[in-house]
């Protein structure tokens, strides 16, 4: 393969054969299972997974549906492992007042997952979630997957990183401008 490409050639159909392989299709997903996240920055796409999660799918489309998210900082983001939101208090400490019952599946929290954050209880996942920024196996089975990013990783990685050595409590958020499901957006 060397003697017809030359190492350029085959550097660059690497490259190639990388983009590929990670250029998001949207066309097989339902647009009522696609969700904009818009950040000052730009937008963050993400492909909600009912297959995982229909009740918490269902609740967090409910959500944006009501402009719940519209506004909400980021309030704890922890560099290398996730970015999380949700709170109507914006300090972990709130949310939209509807408990949901554990969804659990084998899904694994690998960077670009999206993810119900909750309390030390199973069932205590409300409104609050989190984007990996990494992988973290230590997650995977204890907290409810419902989506996956599909495009705008960068955004979420430039989304202002929180203290660690205060849990991620990020000072002065970033925020989500606004959210809305891609279906209920007119072209």
């Amino acid at each position: 393969m060397r003697a017809i490409f030359g190492t350029a050639g085959i550097i660059f159909a690497t490259f190639l054969g990388i983009i590929l392989m990670t250029t998001p299709d949207t066309s097989a997903v339902e647009q009522d299972d696609i969700l904009y996240i818009d950040l000052l920055s730009g937008r963050i796409v993400i492909e909600m997974r009912p297959d995982l999660a229909p009740v918490h799918v269902a609740r967090i489309k409910e959500l944006v549906r009501e402009g719940y998210y519209d506004g909400l900082k980021w309030h704890r983001v922890m560099e290398g492992f996730m970015a999380q939101t949700g709170d109507p208090n914006g300090n972990g400490s709130g949310g939209s007042g509807q408990k949901l019952k554990a969804e659990f599946s084998n899904e694994p929290h690998v960077r670009g997952i999206v993810s119900m954050a909750r309390a030390p209880h199973p069932d205590s996942a409300d409104s609050q979630f989190f984007i990996m920024l990494g992988d973290n196996d230590g997650l995977d089975g204890n907290y409810t997957v419902w989506g996956r990013v599909l495009e705008g990783m960068d955004f979420v990685d430039g989304i202002k990183k929180g203290d660690m050595s205060q849990n991620g409590a990020v000072r002065s958020p970033d925020i989500i401008v606004r959210a809305r499901m891609a279906a209920d957006i007119e072209e």
